[in-house]
């Protein structure tokens, strides 16, 4: 991998690390669905010229069913589910149960795909459910059921991205990147509009709020997805992916530097077992890939 590549990983770890950031400001204002529907529509109208000006609009009606199924699971779904976590866990510990994603892969990859459950990716889901554990059982505030909820949240946030990869790579195989991203985005918007009414923000929100959707569609959503699929078509897939595990620790860095968050020896410990069982349980995985 170039240095340029290399520096692109970090850009994007940092803008998807900002985004738990941007939904701890945002979400106790405009709630989790209207910051979820306003993030996708946002960052999908943003994307669609590209799609238009490089004649993709034909592939984007072609596929729009399975890009429906993918926009749910993959942004509309677990979008509005952290959004949901953030209003009760800081922003570097919502960060860090989203990192559990590349470990439920394994076990989606291995109950869907058939591939195999080797004794690296069990030790790592091991190591993986260990450190959730930590993160929630060791916190230094007492756990309530409003915790364990937003907790449950987060995981399920998770899965339902793990579920969503392997249904890419079987129904959209050889569509464009930015078809992908933007139909997915803009099929999460309409999935999310029956809900508006019954979600409505009890007051306007602040300028401070606003602020934080702008960013959080335009850089954490719209550019992250643009560095994202360059950085694929450029350093391939496996590489891109290893950005998952540095996402925690800048969404971490930046609540506790413009947040004010605690960074509680539980938080480290429990992010350190997550991000190490993630590793090993996808070691076999990345090599054959």
């Amino acid at each position: 991998m170039k240095p340029q590549h290399g520096l692109e990983l970090v850009i994007l770890a940092a803008l998807w690390g900002g985004s738990f950031l941007f939904m701890r400001i945002a979400a106790p204002e405009l709630g989790p669905i209207w910051l979820s529907e306003c993030r996708v529509l946002l960052a999908g109208l943003v994307l669609l010229p590209l799609v238009i000006r490089r004649g993709l609009w034909p592939e984007l009606r072609r596929h729009a069913r399975p890009l429906m199924v993918v926009g749910f699971l993959n942004s509309a779904l677990p979008f509005s589910l952290l959004a949901f976590a953030s209003l009760s866990l800081p922003a570097g510990m919502t960060s860090i149960l989203n990192g559990t994603v590349p470990f439920f892969g394994v076990v989606v990859a291995f109950f869907w795909l058939k591939e195999p459950l080797t004794l690296a990716r069990v030790m790592g889901l091991i190591l993986g459910f260990t450190g959730v554990v930590v993160l929630v059982g060791l916190r230094e505030t007492t756990v309530t059921s409003g915790l364990l909820l937003a907790v449950a949240a987060g995981m399920v946030a998770a899965i339902a991205y793990a579920v969503s990869a392997p249904y890419v790579r079987m129904r959209l195989q050889g569509v464009p990147a930015l078809v992908i991203a933007t139909g997915t985005l803009l099929s999460a918007a309409s999935c999310l509009v029956p809900l508006l009414p019954f979600t409505r923000p009890q007051q306007v929100p602040q300028p401070l709020a606003m602020g934080a959707v702008v960013a959080l569609a335009l850089f954490s959503t719209a550019v992250a997805y643009l560095i994202y699929f360059h950085l694929i078509e450029q350093v391939g897939p496996t590489r891109t992916l290893t950005v998952a595990y540095l996402i925690p620790l800048f969404a971490i860095a930046w609540g506790t530097l413009l947040l004010d968050e605690p960074l509680t020896q539980s938080m480290i410990l429990g992010c350190g077992l997550i991000l190490l069982g993630t590793a090993i349980a996808n070691t076999t995985r990345q090599r054959s890939a």
